[in-house]
């Protein structure tokens, strides 16, 4: 039996903290996971900057409200589902995710959350679990699944490499150029496509 992993930011919804970058005019923000290897090494690098700026949970919550998702994405995800089970992971939180996730029909996403002072401010990430999208795709091979990953992102590449098809969706130069062995889509139709002959093979 077949399942789909897929990342969320890029793939069916715009980059967050691009979005919360350029409402704020805060450059420093636009740093994603696409730019940056190491997740612990963005977060700490973006709760600083929040800090500097005294912006709250509630002022990046306010932008996410108007984030519609990725045009085309939302019956991409509609077609998806009835040929499969799909699981989004992501490596954003809880807290940011639920009006991105009624916006594209509430779709199954396995994510992290955020310790909060009381005065709204973040404090610090709480993962899951370290390498979260990796070990999701490890045990769903293990309870036997054959399974097809792809997203745009260096924290989307171990779940590509470990599933048991995959590609890069959309994916900046930088890891092109990294993973010359990863094939390459861009529009929703190719990755339905892909996605298609794997369930099929």
């Amino acid at each position: 039996m077949e399942i789909v992993t897929l990342d969320l930011e890029g793939v069916l919804v715009p980059e967050i903290w691009i979005a919360f970058s350029e409402k704020t005019g805060i450059p420093e923000l636009k740093r994603t996971t696409r730019d940056e290897p190491d997740y612990h090494k963005l977060m700490a690098y973006r709760i600083n900057i929040l800090r500097e700026h005294n912006l709250k949970l509630s002022d990046i919550q306010d932008v996410i409200a108007t984030i519609k998702p990725l045009e085309g994405a939302k019956a991409f995800l509609d077609e998806l589902r009835e040929l499969t089970q799909v699981i989004i992971l992501s490596d954003t939180f809880s807290e940011f995710a639920l009006p991105l996730m009624r916006q594209l029909g509430y779709p199954t996403i396995f994510c992290n959350s955020l310790k909060v002072s009381e005065d709204g401010m973040i404090e610090d990430v709480k993962m899951r679990i370290e390498n979260g999208k990796f070990h999701a795709v490890d045990s769903l091979q293990k309870i036997g699944f054959r399974v097809f990953a792809s997203g745009d992102s260096y924290n989307d590449l171990a779940m590509i490499h470990k599933a048991d098809g995959g590609c890069l969706f959309r994916a900046p130069e930088k890891i092109l150029e990294e993973e010359k062995n990863l094939h390459l889509v861009t529009e929703y139709d190719d990755l339905l496509g892909e996605i298609k002959a794997f369930i099929n093979g």
